[in-house]
C-alpha cells in the first residue's frame, strides 16, 4: 500500500469522470506475498469489475505510471486527516485518475471508502472487497448521471435510502456493536425491522450470493488501538452494493468503537 498522507478534499468534476470511464484501471497489489488483500481483490476484480478495462500492478508500476492521464488506479493507502491531532491512521481504498500530479498524494479521487484502521486485522474487511468495488462503480455512475449530487459529504446522500431497506434483513456482527446494543433483546427495543446477529462468514456468503434480501454493517474503528479516532459506520446492500447509511463518530468512553444506540434510532427514519 502507499505511504501515509493527509486526506485531500478533492471533489471530482464531470470531466474527471469522463476521463476515468475511458481509462484503463491499474489495480495496485500489496507487496507482501502472503497478503490476504491481494487474493481477495484479484478475485473481486475478475468477478465484479465491469466499468473499465484493468490490469494488476505493483508499487513500482504505480509510482512510474501515476502521471499517465489515460490511466486510473485502484489502490489502498493509510490516511491521516488534516488538523487531526490524534495522528489516527485509516486504511482507505481509492479509485483515482492519473495526470500531471506532483506526487501520488495528488491523485484525483473519484471515490474512496474506509476499509480498516492502522494495525487492525485484514480479515475484518477483505471479505467485503467484492461488494465495495461494486459500490465504487455504482457511485461513479451515479455522480456522472447526477453531477448535482457531488459534494464534500456526498456519502450522506445515501442516508435517504435507508427507508428503502426496511424490508431487508440487517446482518450484524456482535463485536462491531456497542455493548449496550450488543444483544438481540436490546436491539429489538430500538429497531423494529428484521435483523440477525451473524458471523463474518455469513456476511461473506451473502455478498458472494449477491443476496438482495440482506444489508450489513461495515464498521471501521480503532479496535482498541486508540481513543479519539473515528469510527465509521456504513450499512451496505449485499446484493445491490448500495450504501443505505453512512456516519462516523469520535471514539470516547461515552461513544465506544461500534454501532451505537443512536445509529439504530437513525435507521428508523
Amino acid at each position: 500500500m502507499t505511504s501515509l498522507f493527509a486526506q485531500r478534499e478533492y471533489i471530482p468534476k464531470t470531466a474527471d469522470i469522463e476521463k476515468f470511464l475511458k481509462s484503463k484501471t491499474l489495480v495496485v497489489l500489496d507487496p507482501s506475498p502472503m497478503s490476504e488483500f491481494n487474493a481477495e481483490i484479484q478475485d473481486a476484480l475478475k468477478s465484479d469489475w465491469k466499468i473499465t478495462s484493468y490490469e494488476f500492478t505493483d508499487q513500482k508500476g504505480f509510482k512510474e505510471k501515476s502521471k499517465d492521464e489515460n490511466l486510473s488506479f485502484l489502490y489502498t493507502s493509510y490516511v491521516v486527516f488534516e488538523k487531526d491531532k490524534t495522528d489516527s491512521r485509516y486504511l482507505f481504498l481509492h479509485l483515482s485518475i492519473g495526470g500531471d500530479n506532483l506526487s501520488i498524494d495528488d491523485l484525483r479521487d473519484m471515490v474512496s471508502v474506509p476499509l480498516g484502521y492502522y494495525g487492525c486485522e485484514a480479515e475484518n474487511y477483505v471479505y467485503k472487497l467484492a461488494v465495495i468495488i461494486r459500490f465504487m462503480q455504482n457511485h461513479v455512475n451515479l455522480i456522472y448521471k447526477n453531477p448535482d449530487l457531488i459534494s464534500n459529504n456526498i456519502f450522506r446522500h445515501y442516508n435517504d435510502s435507508i427507508k428503502n431497506a426496511h424490508d431487508k434483513t440487517l446482518y450484524l456482527v456482535a463485536d462491531e456493536l456497542a455493548k449496550d446494543v450488543s444483544t438481540a433483546a436490546r436491539i429489538k427495543q430500538l429497531y423494529s425491522y428484521k435483523f440477525k446477529i451473524v458471523t463474518r462468514e455469513e456476511i461473506r456468503q451473502a455478498i458472494q450470493d449477491k443476496d438482495d434480501n440482506v444489508i450489513f454493517l461495515h464498521k471501521v474503528g480503532p479496535e482498541g488501538h486508540k481513543k479519539d479516532a473515528r469510527c465509521y459506520k456504513i450499512i451496505m446492500g449485499a446484493g445491490d452494493a448500495n450504501f443505505y447509511y453512512f456516519d462516523f463518530h469520535k471514539v470516547s468512553d461515552r461513544n465506544p468503537d461500534g454501532f451505537l444506540k443512536s445509529d439504530f434510532e437513525n435507521l428508523k427514519k
